[in-house]
């Protein structure tokens, strides 16, 4: 009785400790900033968007964060205003279809980013801007000039029908393209909108100047093309010390599955603990027959078994030799060719006269006989 209450008490302190280190990881647990990716709505890290989106609920009647894919989009006219800002994931084609036919029906889409290639056919050009990072004047469509941070070196190319909104020296920054009943505008300095540098120069002029001339009823703020579907999301929603906890939990449920020898499902007992086969003779004879090297007698009780055989399905007499009972077993129905049968008769003959004899013969021989006996059984 002393060795199980002593194991009792080492699971018991076992428990203990691990409740205490749990307690303690949750008592001096400093979580950490939380961190977000860039250009979201959500962030008021320097490089999210929170400022402007507060911007934009305080001076437009209806501001909503668009969680869901192109499908949700409405395909009718609503005068709406979707903001994509610097996308994470690339639309496939059928999503691309679905922003346009968002635009077609009457809607706006502004695009802003510093690589829109691949948006809605957008193509872009290198440039030889060597002042990135600093503070430049710009060009709006009404001509005034604009002081604006460049961080792109790159220019938008555009095409016929296409409205330049914004441009410097190098290029276009911003263009305005028709789709059907809608339109698209593109910038490609998505960090002008950023909390570190929305107050920065003109930023917010260049941008109310665009808004002014969108005049939405209802904006969208896209939040699907920076990957908040991601499975990730999930994960992070949860705090680590809830995390740490169940991972704590599951081992302490395991240990103690594992101390109580937990059994999962039916008991099977083996067939061979109840059951006594019926080959259990014939396995220790054939066993006694290997190791003693009988080869000869073992190969001469298959002949004879196959001798009674033949006496009881065809009346063949079991004391004739095999070469008398030749003409008797060519008369029968057997898948055997006439002058290999006459062979194999003759060779057995002469290999069960022999006394001594190899395995390999035996082996041979064996499986010459049993062929035989398939056949008078099912002769």
């Amino acid at each position: 009785m002393q060795p199980q209450s002593s194991h009792k008490r080492i699971w018991i302190w076992m428990t203990v400790l691990l409740i205490i280190f749990i307690i303690l990881s949750y008592l001096f647990y400093t979580p950490n900033q939380k961190e977000y990716p860039n250009f979201v709505s959500q962030s008021p890290s320097p490089t999210g968007v929170k400022a402007f989106y507060t911007y934009l609920d305080q001076e437009f009647d209806s501001v909503k964060r668009f969680h869901y894919s192109s499908e949700q989009l409405p395909m009718t006219d609503h005068n709406q205003l979707l903001i994509i800002i610097e996308p994470f994931i690339m639309p496939d084609s059928k999503e691309m279809q679905e922003y346009q036919a968002y635009m077609e029906a009457g809607n706006t889409i502004l695009l802003i980013s510093e690589t829109p290639d691949d948006f809605f056919g957008l193509t872009t050009e290198p440039t030889s801007v060597n002042n990135l990072d600093e503070v430049e004047t710009v060009v709006d469509q009404n001509g005034r000039e604009l002081q604006a941070l460049l961080t792109s070196p790159l220019r938008l190319i555009t095409k016929e029908g296409d409205q330049i909104l914004l441009h410097d020296e190098e290029g276009p920054l911003g263009l305005k393209r028709s789709y059907g009943n809608g339109q698209l505008y593109v910038v490609n300095s998505p960090k002008w909108l950023a909390n570190k540098e929305i107050l920065t120069a003109d930023h917010i002029p260049i941008i109310t100047s665009l808004l002014n001339d969108i005049a939405p009823s209802e904006i969208l703020f896209d939040e699907y093309l920076h990957g908040s579907q991601s499975p990730l999301t999930t994960v992070n929603t949860y705090p680590k010390w809830f995390i740490l906890f169940m991972i704590q939990a599951a081992f302490l449920t395991l240990l103690w599955l594992w101390n109580t020898g937990k059994r999962f499902g039916p008991i099977f007992i083996p067939r061979e603990e109840s059951v006594r086969f019926s080959d259990e003779r014939l396995k220790a004879l054939s066993s006694w027959y290997l190791k003693g090297k009988l080869y000869h007698d073992s190969l001469h009780t298959q002949a004879e078994y196959v001798r009674t055989l033949m006496k009881e399905r065809w009346g063949i007499s079991s004391t004739k030799d095999w070469p008398d009972i030749l003409d008797d077993l060519l008369r029968r129905d057997i898948n055997i060719p006439d002058t290999d049968l006459a062979t194999f008769i003759k060779k057995l003959t002469n290999a069960l006269t022999k006394k001594d004899m190899s395995k390999q013969e035996y082996v041979y021989w064996s499986k010459n006989i049993d062929r035989l006996r398939k056949e008078v059984e099912e002769g």
